[in-house]
């Protein structure tokens, strides 16, 4: 196993990032994005690797022979997708005397606390097989919490304290460790659903200490700001000098504004986009289920009966206002899930393609396959009628305004399957997929409708290692 070590002062001031030895490898950064004459794996040489895992390897052999006897090229991306994240993104280290794991996205050299949670998510299944995985997984929950108490607000982080990053010039509260400050609900329930289910699987209790504790504080402190109940005041405001309407905030950097009513206001999106309405929906969704997780910890781990309390509450709070402005009618679908609204009237009838999404509620939150108004919902946003589906010549799949008009994303194909009980409609989801990779053996972020060899990222880990997870899924029993 080849580690690339740095070292988190887990026990210093949380301003104190520190690393060694910390590149990029050349073979990660120039992933081939070319079909071979004979079907090969694209992953980096073994040397080159930054983590192995048996446990992963073992899995990878496993389903062999049904993966190629269903079709070769679904072995071969299953190959290249499913051990990318651990393959070229992790740098694990306990030199300070604690798990650290630093994960960066593929392309982009900072760690986003939603993808990276999301990165490891798929390996959960292991950990009890597989103890220096379990290490590296623990090591990336002690690092996202290292992160919240840096700043709650901010969504992306460097592995070391820079003095003139590349974002350092936005106009909102910014600390050199941070990548960028875009203030993303999601970006806090991503690290609660993986403490939670890590310890679900291994029983590991020692996560939960008073940084945990601290952590879980800043969380509810952030979204009783954005709960709005004090009007404008607000802790957090952006703006960026750009082009992209959706990269920056209108009034001042404070956005929309949003009636208070319960629902928690994100300024951004999953997809790093800025909100149109403060409430967005699937974001909302996932606050009330991670909440509910946290005080179930908060109650039977740590005994912080109160702090348990606070968190239901909120979640309550949320999930009443949600029954109350999340629900409109549609005069062709009926009632359906609004994408985000402004608890004014105001709905925004739409879906993007990163989660938390509409499409991926009963993925991401507590919200049933079989909920009535999430079906309706789902056929709405799988269609024409939501302004950034897209269908074309190559294939087809939400969108979102991140990349741009006409560019599906594989990820909204993956969400697709795992939202559905339908097997032929899972089946259909994979071959999608398989057809959209742009002849590169690895999925992407988006994929132009009409030509898949036209599309953006060419190493986009989470996504890789999502459509990993879909496999196993559908496959491994």
């Amino acid at each position: 196993m080849k580690k690339l070590m740095f070292a988190l002062l887990i026990s210093a001031p949380m301003s104190a990032f520190s690393t060694t030895n910390y590149a990029i490898p050349e073979p990660a950064k120039k992933q081939q994005v070319a079909v071979q004459s004979t079907i090969q794996d694209l992953r980096p040489a073994e040397k080159d690797r930054l983590f192995r895992s048996e446990a992963v390897e073992k899995q990878i052999l496993d389903l062999k022979q049904k993966l190629t006897a269903i079709d070769p090229k679904l072995y071969w991306m299953f190959v290249n997708c499913f051990p990318n994240t651990l393959d070229t993104t992790v740098w694990y280290s306990n030199e300070s005397g604690d798990d650290d794991t630093f994960v960066i996205t593929g392309d982009i050299e900072a760690m986003w606390l939603r993808d990276s949670a999301a990165q490891v998510w798929p390996y959960l299944r292991y950990v009890n097989q597989d103890e220096p995985l379990r290490h590296l997984i623990r090591g990336v929950i002690r690092r996202q919490l290292a992160c919240i108490l840096i700043d709650p607000y901010a969504n992306a982080f460097n592995i070391k304290a820079i003095e003139n990053g590349h974002w350092m010039s936005d106009n909102t509260k910014m600390k050199k460790e941070l990548h960028e400050r875009k203030y993303e609900i999601d970006s806090l329930c991503y690290p609660l659903r993986l403490a939670y289910a890590y310890w679900q699987q291994t029983g590991d209790t020692s996560i939960f200490d008073e940084k945990w504790i601290q952590a879980i504080r800043e969380i509810l402190h952030v979204f009783q700001d954005q709960q709005n109940w004090n009007g404008p005041i607000t802790n957090y405001r952006f703006t960026r000098k750009t082009e992209a309407l959706h990269d920056t905030r209108s009034n001042r950097g404070y956005g929309h504004p949003g009636k208070p009513c319960g629902l928690i206001a994100s300024a951004f999106r999953p997809s790093d986009d800025s909100t149109i309405f403060p409430y967005l929906v699937p974001s909302n969704f996932f606050a009330v289920s991670v909440l509910r997780k946290a005080a179930i910890i908060l109650n039977d781990v740590n005994k912080e009966y109160g702090l348990a309390s606070d968190c239901r509450r909120m979640a309550t709070q949320v999930e009443e206002a949600l029954e109350k402005y999340a629900i409109v009618e549609h005069p062709k679908y009926g009632k359906i899930y609004a994408f985000e609204v402004d608890a004014y009237g105001s709905a925004l009838l739409m879906d993007d393609s990163n989660a938390p999404s509409l499409l991926c509620l009963p993925y991401l939150t507590d919200v049933s396959i079989d909920d009535p108004i999430y079906q309706n919902t789902r056929k709405f946003v799988w269609s024409e009628d939501n302004p950034y589906f897209f269908k074309g010549k190559a294939g087809e799949g939400i969108g979102g305004p991140h990349c741009g008009l006409n560019k599906p994303w594989p990820m909204s194909l993956v969400m697709k399957a795992f939202t559905t009980n339908d097997r032929a409609e899972k089946e259909w989801c994979v071959q999608q997929i398989l057809k959209t990779d742009g002849d590169t053996g690895f999925m992407h972020e988006s994929f132009n409708k009409d030509d898949a060899k036209d599309f953006t990222r060419s190493w986009f880990a989470w996504a890789n290692t999502l459509f990993g997870e879909l496999i196993v899924d559908m496959y491994a029993e």
